[in-house]
């Protein structure tokens, strides 16, 4: 979960990325309803996802019975909440302007934008980093983490040592939780994921 120290950094790289152009404030919110429907898509997977995985019925019926989608109710929860995250950053007129790290960017705005300012509650932002965390270590896409990245690309040592902890550290992720409680899970961050939704939309239509 977020400490304050990060919570504090995660403003300051909002600042150096506000000053850089990256995340820019305007006056144009009309992708809101884009991002809305993302994020409902996102979680409709989810729920359907995580209900065939627990109906050993619709399993047989559907001719998959050793049918497991706990790992992607975990992925598509997360993004049902990063879309829901877009859309609120979208409502104000935020935009990322990055095609790489738009995920540490989001986060930083997040936490920049409505976390500061007593909009959003801190144990949303701790939900929202944590889903962000378990997708990125089953997926192995880009981790968050408190270091403004910089321009230039890292050097080719930290790269390999960072591919080579996270791919160790991913199988670990993935044989452990399959291994101990990965229903469960998958039946948290399904949830996590419902709460953040209905409390952005609430945000939203306020």
């Amino acid at each position: 979960m977020p400490e304050d120290k990060k919570i504090e950094e995660a403003n300051k790289n909002a600042i150096k990325s506000i000053n850089s152009g990256t995340i820019l404030k305007t006056k144009d919110s009309k992708y809101v309803d884009f991002f809305i429907k993302n994020a409902k898509d996102s979680l409709d997977s989810a729920k359907v996802l995580f209900d065939i995985s627990t109906n050993e019925k619709t399993k047989n019926t559907l001719g998959m019975p050793n049918f497991n989608g706990f790992l992607w109710v975990i992925n598509s929860s997360y993004y049902s909440m990063f879309y829901m995250a877009r859309a609120l950053l979208e409502s104000i007129g935020v935009k990322i302007k990055a095609e790489e790290s738009v995920h540490f960017l989001v986060f930083n705005a997040l936490v920049y934008y409505f976390y500061s300012n007593g909009k959003l509650e801190k144990h949303f932002i701790e939900d929202f980093e944590n889903a962000q965390e378990e997708s990125s270590e089953i997926l192995g896409r880009e981790k968050v983490n408190s270091k403004f990245p910089s321009q230039a690309q890292e050097k080719a040592k930290e790269i390999i040592n960072d591919y080579s902890n996270e791919k160790e550290k991913r199988a670990r992720f993935t044989y452990e939780i399959g291994e101990i409680a990965m229903k469960s899970k998958a039946e948290t961050s399904l949830n996590r994921a419902k709460k953040f939704n209905e409390e952005i939309r609430k945000i939203l239509k306020k």
